[in-house]
């Protein structure tokens, strides 16, 4: 089901701002699906040792940036899913920077993250292509601010966006 309709501003907390900008115009699910493509194609061209390489002491590693962007779409979903359901329960938020080592994505294949990436994504679309336009309206509290639906979609987009920007700049611009 085609969504176009942008979430205005009050929809999201202010530190979502910079993701859902970089949200193009068009239909979101659209967005959604062809975005996970680009991403996996470009990145199944690094070999072995460099997708555990960091581009500075304490900054993560590309399997690391993979397994998070992973970890951050399942969560947006699952609020995407409560809201989307009108479940009117606070959601807690979660600490991006615990998730990290805990996922100890640096013994994992960056193939098999790759898989696990368009799964995730196909998991979404699938989510998101069910919801009626109704459920696209729909809001809740999440770690103590208002999110709309449709600002969970954007901001799973500008996220992906966000991070796939970072890793041409910083660790894939010699490829």
């Amino acid at each position: 089901m085609p969504y176009y309709k942008r979430p205005l501003p009050e929809e999201y907390g202010e530190q979502y701002t910079s993701y859902v900008a970089r949200v193009p115009t068009g239909d979101l699910g659209t967005i959604l699906r062809s975005q996970v493509d680009g991403t996996c194609s470009r990145l199944a061209k690094i070999a072995g040792k460099m997708a555990d390489h960091s581009y500075a002491p304490g900054k993560w590693t590309i399997k690391e940036v993979v397994g998070h962007v992973c970890d951050v779409e399942r969560v947006m979903s699952y609020r995407a899913l409560r809201f989307a359901r009108a479940d009117a329960t606070e959601l807690a938020g979660f600490e991006e920077n615990d998730y990290v080592p805990a996922g100890r994505f640096g013994n994992r294949r960056l193939p098999d993250m790759l898989e696990e990436f368009q799964t995730v994504r196909s998991a979404t679309v699938a989510l998101f292509g069910g919801f009626p336009p109704v459920a696209w309206e729909q809001s809740g509290l999440a770690n103590r601010a208002k999110v709309s639906v449709r600002a969970l979609a954007c901001i799973i987009i500008g996220h992906e966006l966000h991070h796939r920007a970072i890793l041409e700049e910083r660790y894939l611009s010699g490829l």
